[in-house]
């Protein structure tokens, strides 16, 4: 195990939830993501960590999600992106075919920051940092993961932390209006809410 994904699991803590991710999906994004990324499915799998907070997904399950958040903007014409990680309550992780990490969308506030990584660095580098630069902090959302998780009880890999009703229609950000809901159908009942706005950013 390299030390970016050591330090990721030192920091977010061991996999749970893991699933198996098949030979036919390493044949499938093989030459599309970088190789140091499917090297880390096949030995960690699709799963959960710190109880829930952050998941790798399937990107496959989740195109229906990014052609809702991005299908219409001006980033499909920058690189050809795979939604491949996200967080209990929506931020979304995805990686682009040409550069590698560069796009954060948070789903709650329906925002987008672009990231720069150096083009010095190669794509297996860059799935290396991406992962060592990964948080609780920046996963949670108002300090609310651990009270909601006391509350509603553990996450299940199609599920997240949302807002009854959703922020973008006045919803407040408060522990008694989140509820599990289903991921992939929720995030994109969010893309349909608000316009997505741009922040400026140069954070890996």
């Amino acid at each position: 195990m390299d030390e970016d994904f050591k330090y990721f699991l030192d920091t977010l803590g061991p996999t749970t939830d893991k699933r198996h991710v098949p030979p036919s999906s390493i044949d499938r994004y093989r030459g599309k993501l970088p190789d140091q990324l499917l090297a880390y499915w096949q030995e960690h799998g699709w799963s959960g960590y710190a109880d829930g907070l952050f998941w790798t997904v399937n990107p496959q399950e989740y195109q229906s999600v990014l052609e809702a958040w991005i299908g219409q903007t001006p980033f499909v014409e920058q690189d050809t992106y795979h939604l491949i990680a996200r967080s209990a309550f929506g931020t979304l992780y995805f990686l682009g075919e040409k550069h590698g990490f560069t796009l954060k969308i948070s789903a709650v506030g329906s925002y987008a920051t672009p990231q720069y990584p150096s083009s010095a660095l190669s794509l297996d580098t860059l799935a290396q940092r991406f992962f060592s630069y990964r948080d609780r902090e920046e996963s949670d959302f108002a300090d609310l993961f651990t009270p909601a998780l006391k509350k509603l009880g553990r996450l299940a890999p199609n599920e997240m932390f949302g807002f009854i009703p959703a922020l973008a229609l006045g919803g407040p950000a408060t522990l008694e209006h989140l509820q599990k809901v289903k991921t992939v159908e929720h995030l994109v009942f969010l893309a349909q809410l608000s316009e997505l706005r741009v922040m400026d950013s140069s954070s890996p």
